[in-house]
């Protein structure tokens, strides 16, 4: 199948594209780099034409809410609209799980957003909500620490590697379109703290006092997946083990 994956440059997208190539897929990054900005609508209709399935996981560049909503809605409309029109069979976008007991963070109500314009958008499509990278967990360590103190709160959270992330999205790439919502996280619910005092670098002190989820107040498991949910392999043990360390 020819594949777009729309953020094909940046850290997930890259993968994302070997991985599909790997498979023996037509597999095209498309970003401002690549002369398609899926936001101004400028190169969409040719890097569409002849394609079979998007795949969107792109970031806003701001994380103020007003930015970010615009963006992942403005985006959705575009991908959708020149996708109807190109023949697009199946557009896949890349979001969170626990968007709507977690919506008291910016970003969170920003991907609601998103989520409705790609529903709404005429094409069949899949929302992959993924639990947190684990590779995103330093980003969250750091957010939290002042001085030599990280200070996390017992949330409960359900990463996943990347690179497990990447392989279950080309599966559903390759699938039908379920034309709704599906889940994927780690095989592990780990409260936030526990994880932090297993990361955090020597002299560094977790303590379990920290608002959250950067700073917002969701409760203790709205980032743990759904019964329903695919549940990758790896367990943090095993990624701590891995090359990356």
């Amino acid at each position: 199948m020819r594949i777009v994956v729309v953020g094909g440059t940046g850290q997930t997208g890259r993968l994302l594209v070997e991985a599909l190539r790997a498979r023996g897929h037509e597999a095209v990054p498309a970003s401002p780099s690549t002369g398609v900005n899926a936001f101004t609508g400028d190169g969409l209709e040719q890097v569409l034409t002849g394609t079979d399935v998007v795949i969107d996981v792109t970031n806003p560049p701001s994380a103020g809410e007003a930015e970010a909503t615009e963006f992942f809605r403005v985006t959705s409309e575009n991908l959708t609209t020149a996708g109807a029109k190109a023949g697009v069979r199946h557009h896949v976008v890349l979001s969170v799980i626990g968007l709507e007991p977690a919506s008291d963070l910016a970003y969170y109500r920003a991907k609601l957003a998103q989520e409705a314009a790609v529903r709404s958008g005429g094409v069949p499509y899949t929302i992959v909500r993924a639990a947190q990278f684990f590779e995103f967990l330093d980003v969250i360590m750091q957010a939290n620490t002042r001085g030599d103190e990280i200070a996390l709160a017992p949330v409960r959270v359900q990463p996943i590697a990347l690179s497990d992330l990447v392989t279950h999205l080309v599966g559903i790439a390759e699938s039908a379109p379920a034309d709704g919502t599906v889940e994927v996280a780690g095989p592990e619910a780990l409260a936030l703290d526990e994880i932090g005092r297993r990361l955090a670098a020597p002299g560094r002190r977790v303590t379990s006092g920290g608002r959250p989820f950067f700073g917002a107040d969701i409760p203790v498991d709205a980032l743990v997946a759904g019964p329903s949910a695919f549940l990758a392999p790896t367990t943090l043990d095993t990624w701590l083990a891995g090359p990356r360390h």
